[in-house]
């Protein structure tokens, strides 16, 4: 009973549109099978995770509690709907060029597009997944096993799904990325608001808030400027008039023009796959070590044979910061060093002898740990938490206090760097990885969001953006650009808006071709580009109080 009602569920979610004048057919009739394999991927997928987790935990001896369990397991729901949501929504703009070009009919282009996102996720780097928990505020971080670090985790993800959601209703390519950063941004400006009086976190990191911002306001300028100087440059070297022509109406296109355009479509699948999948890689990884930190809170896949040299890098960077500490000032105790790394974060500057001596007074105790212990795989579940946190504190610290290069070599001689830099990385890949599982079950979310809900955003970007209909040069453009420039974002570590460079670039594309603009659609775009941000911090912040006040942590953090 409860299956059928699923399926009947799914079955009425991709409700057919009219077909646009001269458009493909967006009304293909679903078969009943693909609703049961669907259905049957979505609970393997599910199930798969379920297990992991009680594998893992198993493994560490870490029990948990069915109310921790289901606790956990509503968290992670959240997040993966928070990919499979972004999935229907962004990957539309992947798929918007080849089934309006009938390169691919609609079934097909979303299917394919969708095994692409699956790669494109278990083939990324994770850097991005780390710089999006960047921006919270360091005390959550540290303590996201608490109250409040719960209600930061489930208002950032409630406010993006519920963005993403209302833009996704009435049409709109807004962008997932945006919303989510909106979201984590207005979650840290709460709590420096409700912590200001206690003398709690500093709230946001507006510096790295700074460097990711300014890649989403770039995006739609990016995405239109070299659309546009792409399209006129084929129009110079690609004379072939088919090119730069409307679609036979229910015809595809040459042999050549359909294969770049099924390779564009492609590319930017795989690079959307790579970059956003990586946002609900590292949300999941918050939740799973404030629920389950004895399992996941290290890196236990890191072999008995790397310790001796990890724990050498440690003491070589001690060492360094030793030699730069005020003994004057140095603190005697861990917990003294430990205050002081935690202020050196909320107000972002490490570059002291205090914090100096800090990092050597902490660095020399994980040293000693982590050797006592023999290999992060057999670090006790009591000593977990403590010295994850420990580690962390000491990995962005070192960051901080050599963010600026020029002062760094000023202070540090080179081996002194070398020896941070070589510090900086084994405390990161003890610290920060993503579990084989994880990829796989947010590939999965990605992947089956791709074939639900499309066609709203689909109609946009192939009718609602230029004035005429999109010529296969257009789509070709557009979607190079934004292949690109995803890739490229996603090898820098930064997070970047598919919607925000593709559907510019398709407005890109439209002026190059002579073809005007639609105000109306434009504006429309406009207005939800500006209003998400705004729009996902109040209605993150807000819940973030809700959620605390319920919980009766307003006062405590």
């Amino acid at each position: 009973m409860r299956v059928s009602a699923m399926a009947t569920t799914f079955s009425a979610l991709p409700e057919p549109v009219e077909r646009p004048s001269g458009g493909p057919r967006l009304d293909h009739r679903i078969h009943p099978a693909s609703r049961w394999i669907f259905l049957a991927i979505l609970v393997a997928g599910v199930s798969y995770a379920g297990y992991s987790i009680f594998v893992d935990t198993a493994e560490v001896g870490e029990g948990l509690a069915l109310g921790t369990f289901a606790f956990l397991g509503l968290a992670l729901l959240i997040a993966l709907g928070f990919e499979f949501v972004n999935g229907f929504h962004d990957t539309a703009n992947a798929v918007a060029t080849v089934i309006y070009t009938n390169s691919m009919s609609a079934p097909l282009a979303v299917v394919w597009s969708g095994f692409f996102n699956f790669l494109g996720v278990m083939l990324s780097s994770g850097a991005v997944a780390y710089s999006i928990i960047t921006l919270l505020p360091v005390d959550l971080i540290l303590h996201v096993g608490s109250n409040a670090g719960f209600a930061m985790i489930f208002a950032l993800l409630l406010a993006a799904v519920i963005w993403n959601l209302g833009t996704w209703f009435v049409g709109l390519p807004n962008s997932s990325s945006h919303a989510l950063i909106g979201s984590i941004l207005g979650v840290g400006f709460a709590n420096q608001l409700l912590s200001a009086g206690t003398g709690g976190t500093s709230g946001v990191d507006w510096s790295q808030a700074t460097k990711i911002l300014t890649g989403l306001w770039m995006a739609p300028l990016i995405g239109f400027a070299a659309s546009f100087l792409l399209l006129r440059l084929m129009k110079v070297l690609l004379r072939n008039p088919k090119l730069y022509s409307a679609p036979d109406a229910d015809a595809p296109p040459p042999t050549g023009i359909r294969a770049l355009l099924i390779f564009t479509c492609t590319a930017v699948s795989f690079a959307h796959g790579g970059n956003d999948g990586q946002k609900g890689m590292g949300l999941i990884m918050l939740i799973l070590i404030g629920c389950a930190p004895t399992a996941y809170a290290l890196n236990r896949t890191m072999p008995e044979s790397a310790t001796p040299a990890f724990v050498s890098s440690v003491t070589a960077a001690a060492g360094a910061f030793a030699a730069h500490a005020a003994p004057a000032v140095t603190p005697v105790d861990l917990a003294g060093s430990r205050a002081v790394l935690t202020r050196a974060l909320q107000t972002r500057h490490a570059d002291t002898p205090e914090v100096y001596g800090a990092a050597d007074a902490l660095s020399r105790d994980v040293a000693q740990r982590i050797g006592g212990y023999g290999s992060l795989d057999k670090v006790p579940a009591a000593a977990t938490p403590n010295l994850r946190n420990d580690m962390y504190l000491l990995l962005d610290s070192a960051r901080l206090a050599t963010k600026d290069k020029d002062k760094a070599a000023a202070t540090f001689s080179p081996s002194e760097l070398a020896s941070i830099k070589a510090y900086q990385t084994n405390l990161e890949q003890g610290t920060r990885y993503i579990p084989i599982w994880v990829k796989i079950t947010v590939a999965l979310a990605l992947g089956l969001g791709t074939m639900v809900g499309w066609r709203r955003i689909v109609v946009t970007v192939g009718e609602k953006i230029g004035k005429t209909h999109m010529t296969y040069g257009m789509g070709a453009s557009a979607e190079l650009v934004a292949a690109a420039t995803i890739l490229g974002a996603e090898f820098g570590g930064l997070p970047v808006s598919t919607t925000h460079i593709l559907s510019s670039g398709v407005a890109g594309a439209s002026v190059a071709s002579g073809a005007g603009l639609q105000p109306r659609t434009i504006g429309s775009m406009a207005l939800a580009w500006v209003l998400t941000l705004p729009a996902a911090m109040a209605l993150a912040g807000g819940l973030y109080w809700l959620f605390l006040t319920a919980s009766g942590s307003v006062g405590a953090i």
